[in-house]
């Protein structure tokens, strides 16, 4: 099962904000720079999570997105059941009517235990809990001298 492009950079934006609570609201283009998420798709990513009440857009000199809730209260598997839709991996884990033989289909039980395992692993993990692996992800990478920021799985420097 691979995850839509769509649903990998709504999580990292998400995760952006969540380094950032209580900070103010972020910038569209500084979110974009950061995560390396082209700045148009990030425009449209986002509405749906307006919508949803998870993130607020704020207008004028001062403004930008930020998250409604505190990080503790965003659940991964929201944002993924938003921006992805359902993660099982075929149609008739979520639909058995679709196919008439899956009370008898041995696959069909297998697709359903990854969609469970799935599901257990995205309800359990919270924004603050990708905060705290972040934070623990830049203290093994970086030297006590200097910050990294990590973007895309590579660090950029970041000049202070």
């Amino acid at each position: 099962m691979k995850f839509s492009t769509r649903a990998r950079y709504g999580t990292k934006a998400l995760l952006e904000l969540s380094l950032r609570w209580g900070k103010g609201p972020v910038l569209l283009k500084d979110i974009a720079q950061r995560q390396e998420i082209p700045l148009q798709y990030l425009e449209h990513l986002i509405r749906p999570l307006v919508q949803a009440g998870i993130i607020k857009s704020t207008r004028g000199a001062r403004g930008g997105i930020s998250l409604l809730k505190p990080p503790r209260e965003v659940i991964l598997s929201e944002v993924i059941q938003l921006l992805e839709g359902s993660i099982a991996p075929v149609a008739c884990v979520d639909n058995p009517e679709l196919y008439p033989r899956s009370d008898r289909c041995v696959t069909h039980d297998i697709w359903a235990e990854v969609k469970k395992a799935m599901d257990g692993v995205l309800k359990s993990t919270t924004f603050e809990d990708l905060v705290e692996r972040q934070k623990e992800k830049w203290n093994l990478k970086q030297p006590k001298d200097r910050q990294k920021q990590c973007v895309n799985g590579r660090d950029m420097e970041k000049k202070r």
